[in-house]
């Protein structure tokens, strides 16, 4: 390929999206270039603290418990507050909270400040794929969701070897450098991002969008097709959660080194950054049926491959295969989950996705554990293809027969000024709350 070609591929990739976009894809790196606590907490804990490796785990296990109420929280204020104030109040009470944890000394102390930090840093979660909904045409948004997702890995791969430095000098300025970072995002939100919410507008008392009916976290539950595909997000995150989980207790059980570790897993890193532009390109207007059951199949067994690694680089191939599936299957789930939420319950839709994450952070611990003190590590790789074939058949039933990609839902709606009767303010009220 020549020197042209890859600009113009390169141009093509970027072309096209608005400029609001890209203050919240510069707002995602500056953010995931801070992330210092998710990284180092464990070593901070054991090593600098002296604290034992349950306690980090109580404390590991606290923070994700925060996730889980912060995506579903977050997800209704940015419903009801807005795609932009939940995010300035999320990320300006996650800088808040990661100073303080960077003084807490008391274990009990540190336990509850560190639940807090997973609540305010998850909870601009369903804020930011909101805004990006909103924004974004819906023939584009698979290849913004990955470019999104380009920026969390390339910013976490800078900030993974700079944390490491400057975990050798001062953990402390670790966590006011990710407080400082995180500040400096909401700062950038509050100054440089329109709140993007589409506005509801009435006719004759009725709501003139057909999506804008009144939404609460149960209607997001009783949507069957969505929370089908939040349970097979859940299957996906169990799998993918286990790179940090049991790869490396598996790995070390085999007599491999922590830096043989490393090794392996940025060979992860080293890929998405490399490939999830172009794969995206290959991607973006294929089936995303058939690219889901794909990327479940390729995660499960190439997890699953682990069980017949025996040396640094066949550990590097199996993390090839599934960091492939990774690529495919992150912007084409995101794109479904947005295709399948209606305009005005995105936030509650949204934190419900994220809230599968979550929920398979505190999971996949405790399942790797169980599985790898009972039966050994190989059960555990076994478990990761019977989980991916199970994800690959809920993506192929699941997603059959679904509508075409609405057209109707636009990238921005414009606020319509309309006369609004006392029946019609009513409807409104019904909307919001």
């Amino acid at each position: 390929m020549s020197i042209a070609s890859i600009k113009q591929a390169a141009r093509e990739s970027v072309a096209g999206l608005p400029r609001e976009f890209w203050w919240l894809w510069t707002s995602t790196l500056i953010n995931r270039l801070g992330a210092f606590v998710a990284t180092f907490m464990a070593l901070y804990l054991t090593l600098d603290r002296g604290y034992s490796a349950s306690y980090a785990g109580l404390v590991a296990a606290l923070h994700g418990l925060g996730g889980v109420l912060g995506t579903l929280g977050a997800g209704v204020l940015t419903d009801r507050l807005g795609r932009r104030p939940t995010m300035f109040l999320a990320q300006g009470a996650t800088a808040i909270s990661v100073a303080v944890l960077g003084f807490m000394e008391h274990p009990v102390a540190i336990a509850v400040v560190a639940g807090v930090v997973g609540v305010a840093s998850n909870a601009s979660r369903p804020a930011v794929q909101a805004m990006m909904a909103d924004i974004v045409r819906p023939e584009d948004r698979v290849r913004a969701f990955a470019l999104n997702y380009w920026a969390i890995n390339l910013g976490f791969a800078f900030s993974s070897m700079a944390a490491g430095i400057v975990a050798q000098y001062s953990y402390l300025a670790g966590f006011l450098g990710e407080a400082t970072l995180t500040m400096a995002c909401a700062v950038l939100v509050f100054l440089k991002l329109p709140e993007s919410r589409p506005e509801k507008t009435v006719v004759a008392g009725k709501p003139a969008d057909p999506d804008a009916r009144p939404a609460s976290m149960g209607t997001v539950i009783k949507d069957g097709r969505f929370m089908g595909v939040v349970g097979l997000s859940f299957l996906i995150s169990l799998i993918f959660t286990q790179s940090y989980v049991g790869l490396p207790v598996a790995m070390g059980a085999a007599d491999f080194s922590p830096s043989d570790f490393g090794m392996v897993i940025a060979v992860n890193g080293v890929l998405i950054v490399a490939l999830q532009i172009p794969v995206t390109r290959f991607i973006e207007h294929r089936d995303p049926q058939k690219l889901l059951v794909v990327s479940a199949l390729l995660a499960g067994y190439g997890f699953g491959l682990t069980a017949f690694a025996g040396s640094i680089g066949a550990y590097a191939l199996t993390v090839v295969v599934w960091t492939l599936a990774e690529i495919i299957n992150s912007p084409t789930q995101m794109s479904l989950v947005v295709r399948l939420s209606p305009v005005h319950a995105r936030g509650r839709y949204q934190g419900m996705y994220s809230m599968s994450w979550s929920v398979a952070a505190l999971a996949a611990p405790l399942m790797a554990g169980f599985v790898i003190d009972h039966y050994g590590a190989d059960w555990l790789w076994g478990a990761t293809a019977v989980l991916g074939t199970v994800a690959a058949a809920g993506y192929w039933l699941l997603m059959r027969n679904l509508p075409q990609e609405e057209q109707r839902r636009p990238a921005v709606t414009e606020p319509v000024e309309l006369p609004v009767t006392t029946d019609a303010k009513a409807a409104d009220a019904q909307i919001t709350a």
